[in-house]
């Protein structure tokens, strides 16, 4: 791959421009060759973050007379991580544009997937190591480089705090301990959010209050001041921190850094200015600035998310409280996913667990669950079944028993659909704008996720897949959990008063396990 460009792009996924390039000539069976086709790549995009030179060739037999050759290449300077999200995301591009084709190429800046019926490229004996200049230094040329300080006696940690010039603010960063977390002094964080101002409060969640933060060099941050009951260690506190910290994605909210003192526990965060998703969807004054288009954008976003924690990320995630409180919309309202963090270690490979302590929204939990306290990615899966069905319609699942339609949002959704009045379900701000045939397949792939059997819900690799490609046949679902039920006081912990169905959430806790 040759790239040029007038600005900075190394160790930074781009995705845009996109260039489709299509083989015109069909297949004669296009279903076993597309499924050929989408096996060999997500197979591929598993082993190029692997080799150093990122850039992978195979050749699959598809008959006993045709070979299919497929390249997938990212450009050197990416991650493992980075390298093979770009190479999912082209190949989603691949199933919208390529099906059914004998050929077909994707082309982003940062990558680029291709396959064919004939060999396209040559094989090489030898293999030039490409080396990249280091971007340029946002360090003013009269500021030196302070030296490392020398290694505490007897192999200790050692603590240094220095200026960082281009932020312009002071960090504490723990050398030799194995991350590459950011510690923020206290000091920096009370001015930026004037000593923690009502004015700059933002709301108050399961973690605490979060407010916002601007430091004085005029960079936005949004900082969470966690319950000082938490009763979580230093160190552990710091281990969870660094783990989380490593989690990078364009949908999932940035962790910058952290501050221990003074009695305080903060994270900081990107700061997302548009608010959550649920202040736009279930108020009828906003409703009408989420067209399909954006909605559309919307789930996709989320679900790639999702499928980054699940599968693509280090460290195997799940989150256990997706809903749309926790899906912030960025200033072009692309969904960022927050509260993810703050995870318990599972064991190796492990995806699933039982828990004592329900920890989520009731109205979101798969009922495995809210009752038994079992957990996996299907359980991620369900709420993100529950959170689809509420973008289709514009509705709360919590609450809706006390409505006129259905015990559940659940439930109406399977009784519309079951008697083939689907598009009933559909919010009447999107009348104008959306393509019945494909809300018909998100409401039916909404029904998919909310099965009340685990087993039966799809993984989110199948669901970026479904929403993307449309040649793809759904299966027919079964009938969903309607409702996890209402816990009183006392049952799992959790707190209720009235009709609502209401959150019990002293700490979000996500799921980690080491890969």
């Amino acid at each position: 791959m040759l790239r040029y460009s007038n600005r900075s792009f190394f160790d930074t996924v781009d995705e845009r421009p996109r260039v489709a390039l299509i083989n015109t000539a069909n297949v004669k069976e296009p279903d076993p060759f597309r499924i050929t086709i989408e096996q060999i790549m997500n197979d591929s995009a598993s082993e190029v973050d692997n080799g150093a030179k990122r850039f992978l060739t195979k050749e699959v037999t598809f008959t006993a007379f045709q070979t299919i050759y497929t390249l997938m290449q990212c450009t050197p300077d990416l991650s493992g991580d980075d390298c093979t999200r770009c190479l999912r995301d082209a190949i989603g591009r691949l199933s919208i544009c390529c099906t059914g084709k004998l050929g077909g190429r994707v082309l982003f800046p940062s990558c680029n997937v291709r396959y064919e019926m004939y060999p396209f490229y040559y094989e090489s004996t030898s293999n030039p190591t490409v080396v990249f200049p280091p971007p340029p230094s946002t360090r003013p040329p009269q500021m030196a480089e302070s030296p490392p300080p020398l290694p505490a006696p007897g192999g200790g940690k050692q603590i240094s705090r220095r200026t960082v010039a281009a932020k312009k603010y002071n960090v504490v960063r723990r050398e030799n301990d194995g991350t590459e977390s950011l510690e923020f002094d206290l000091i920096t964080i009370e001015t930026a959010t004037k000593n923690f101002s009502t004015d700059y409060k933002l709301g108050e969640g399961g973690f605490g209050e979060v407010y916002k933060g601007i430091f004085h060099e005029g960079q936005e941050i949004a900082v969470k001041r966690l319950s000082k009951s938490s009763g979580q260690g230093e160190e552990e506190f710091r281990n969870e921190v660094a783990l989380v910290a490593k989690l990078q994605h364009r949908n999932l909210v940035r962790l910058l850094g952290f501050c221990l003192g003074g009695g305080e526990t903060l994270l900081v965060y990107e700061f997302v200015p548009n608010k959550s998703l649920d202040y736009f969807l279930f108020d009828p004054k906003t409703q009408g600035l989420l067209n399909w288009s954006t909605r559309s954008k919307i789930i996709g976003g989320i679900a790639r998310g999702i499928l980054y924690l699940h599968e693509d990320s280090r460290l195997r995630v799940i989150h256990r409280d997706l809903k749309a409180s926790n899906v912030l919309l960025d200033k072009d309202m692309n969904p960022k996913i927050s509260d993810f963090g703050m995870a318990r270690m599972v064991g190796i490979d492990q995806i699933h667990g039982n828990t004592k302590r329900i920890v989520g929204t009731y109205g979101y939990m798969a009922p495995e669950y809210a009752m038994e306290g079992l957990y996996s990615i299907k359980s991620d899966v369900f709420s993100f079944g529950v959170l689809l069905l509420e973008i289709l319609s514009g509705k709360k699942n919590s609450g809706f028993h006390l409505t006129k339609f259905a015990p559940s949002l659940l439930a109406y959704a399977w009784q519309l659909w079951n008697d083939g009045k689907g598009l009933e379900l559909m919010d009447p701000s999107l009348k104008d704008s959306c393509p019945l045939n494909e809300f018909m397949r998100y409401v039916h792939i909404g029904l998919l996720c909310v099965q009340e059997d685990a087993y039966n819900r799809p993984t989110m690799s199948s669901i970026v897949q479904m929403l993307t490609t449309e040649s793809i046949s759904l299966r027919k679902p079964e009938r969903p959990a309607f409702s996890v039920g209402k816990f009183t006081n006392g049952d799992h912990g959790s707190q209720g008063s009235g009709a609502e169905v209401c959150t019990q959430n002293n700490l979000t806790n996500s799921t980690f396990g080491p890969r």
